[in-house]
């Protein structure tokens, strides 16, 4: 199988749409079909901060209905799932305006919103082991120790990266630099921290290009490991992009 991994979308349902083109799909009966039998690749952050967070939503979930993609969930995606279950979850950092969509529907498709996110979830794995374990797909990356196993100690790396519990002057987690310390023996794909280009490092490819943030929005090509990605129509903010002395 060959996959088409998608960095982190954060409603911006334009530039998805013009970024699996450009990868080969066409669009039929409102989902992208590729000729070659290529499987969408989602590794979470769907929804929050950009215009379209339900329409990417339930995009997603008709695509993973109809075998057409694979998801795995990410912290914003977690953060939704409790909100919808009714957790005391604080509304900022972008779900303001997933919740701000929600408040905009009637009731009956707000339900059937929550309803179809909900299963979405439930049913995704933390990360994705493709490939017969050559490839590992984790919204924030994975350490290659962790790969196979599911504890709270995995589940934090997978949705928040290596945290180390401190916070920068902006209020976001300080994270270590994990990827210089893989060995290179698999390839593990994932985004969560916005970086100006695809980043790869041993074997990992960063590909949270900050369309949100008026990047860019990129997908890998795998087993190609060639990127793909298209030019953002949100508003650029520099500060939201972190660099690394590679």
């Amino acid at each position: 199988m060959k996959y088409d991994i998608i960095g982190d979308i954060h409603g911006c349902y334009d530039e998805y749409s013009e970024l699996v083109s450009k990868l080969g799909y066409e669009w039929k009966d409102g989902l992208p079909i590729h000729k070659e039998r290529r499987k969408l690749v989602f590794l979470g952050d769907l929804m929050d901060r950009g215009p379209e967070s339900i329409k990417v939503m339930e995009h997603v979930y008709k695509l993973v209905q109809n075998d057409l993609a694979l998801y795995s969930p990410g912290n914003h995606c977690n953060k939704l799932y409790r909100y919808f279950l009714g957790r005391n979850v604080q509304i900022k950092h972008g779900l303001e305006t997933t919740v701000a969509e929600l408040n905009e529907l009637s009731q009956e498709q707000r339900k059937a919103v929550r309803d179809h996110f909900c299963t979405l979830y439930e049913n995704a794995p933390l990360y994705l082991h493709l490939d017969n374990g050559k490839l590992v797909v984790a919204h924030a990356g994975i350490r290659e120790d962790y790969v196979g196993q599911t504890h709270n100690k995995v589940k934090t790396f997978v949705l928040y990266g290596d945290i180390t519990g401190e916070n920068n002057p902006d209020g976001t987690p300080v994270r270590r630099d994990w990827a210089k310390k893989h060995s290179g023996k698999i390839t593990i794909v994932y985004g969560h921290t916005p970086v100006e280009e695809v980043r790869h490092v041993q074997n990992t490819w960063n590909i949270d290009t900050g369309c949100v943030f008026g990047g860019k929005l990129s997908a890998l090509r795998y087993p190609e490991l060639e990127s793909v990605s298209v030019p953002s129509s949100q508003a650029y903010v520099p500060e939201k992009f972190r660099s690394f002395d590679d």
